[in-house]
């Protein structure tokens, strides 16, 4: 394995390390809302994710934004309850968002606060003068764990809603609730630890 071949398998185990709990419930959380006839915005908001998280990466790396742990353990869960609230608030009968292209900017902008916490690894693992290759098989390994993630939560929606014939409001609202609830969790430890 070569040093670049590690900036994509560092992507892809941020997203599904166990460790990474926070960006997995987000994204769970992010998706929780879509039914599986959505799939292609499902894909889109992920990748909006992505982008986000790229973004900060790029001005991380160029010594633009200092990394704060501190304000990062504090933004990353109340992003997800913000995500859970919408989620919740926006829900219409008929399972979809009264403006999907919101959801999007909001997965972009709350794309740009979870590459905080990515920033200072990637600029740690970083050498030479380029980060244009290294930036961009990190952010593919994460894309490619976030799909995976998508992938399984997709397969239990599918199980819940298919087998067992469940409503895809009561997922939203389960999945969404229970993001909602631990990331309330982590956001108390934040702002008292």
């Amino acid at each position: 394995m070569n040093n670049l071949d590690s900036f994509f398998i560092n992507g892809w185990e941020h997203i599904v390390d166990i460790k990474a709990y926070d960006h997995l419930l987000f994204v769970m959380t992010l998706c929780a809302a879509f039914k599986l006839s959505q799939w292609k915005q499902i894909l889109v908001i992920i990748t909006a994710f992505t982008i986000g998280h790229s973004g900060t990466l790029i001005l991380s790396a160029l010594d633009v934004i200092p990394a704060n742990s501190k304000l990062i353990d504090t933004l990353i869960p109340f992003t997800i309850m913000i995500t859970a609230i919408a989620n919740v608030m926006n829900y219409e009968k008929e399972g979809k968002f009264s403006d999907t292209k919101i959801k999007y900017a909001i997965a972009l902008v709350f794309g740009l606060i979870h590459g905080l916490a990515f920033a200072s690894n990637f600029k740690f693992m970083l050498f030479g003068d380029s980060i244009i290759m290294p930036l961009f098989l990190f952010n593919i390994g994460i894309e490619v764990g976030q799909l995976f993630i998508v992938l399984l939560f997709t397969i239990l929606l599918w199980i819940y809603t298919s087998v067992i014939k469940g409503e895809h409001f009561k997922w939203n609202l389960f999945v969404s609730g229970a993001g909602f609830g631990i990331a309330a969790t982590i956001f108390l430890d934040a702002i008292t630890g």
